[in-house]
């Protein structure tokens, strides 16, 4: 009787399967470079989406921060204050 589960498999020449490997091969390549691709797309997309979000955030801060300090210290305190500030960073 014949085993039905194994199917005969035709054979083939080596350079069939040499074309064959190749041709896996530079599929192999391309779908590598689409991920590539694809990664740097969604890497774009999070950057731009977060980037200006997060540079007026930081804005609104400095602003919030200088209002703070200024209602604290009043004009001319803030003044001393930032002068002092900058004095300590260099």
């Amino acid at each position: 009787m014949e085993d039905s589960s194994c199917p005969m498999v035709p054979s083939r020449s080596s350079t069939d399967m040499y074309e064959l490997n190749k041709d896996l091969e530079r599929v192999i390549e391309d779908v590598e470079n689409i991920s590539v691709q694809l990664t740097w797309m969604a890497y774009d997309m999070v950057t731009l989406r977060t980037g200006f979000v997060g540079e007026a955030c930081m804005r609104e801060l400095e602003e919030a921060y200088s209002r703070c300090r200024a209602a604290v210290f009043g004009e001319t305190g803030a003044e001393k204050a930032d002068s002092s500030e900058s004095q300590t960073v260099d």
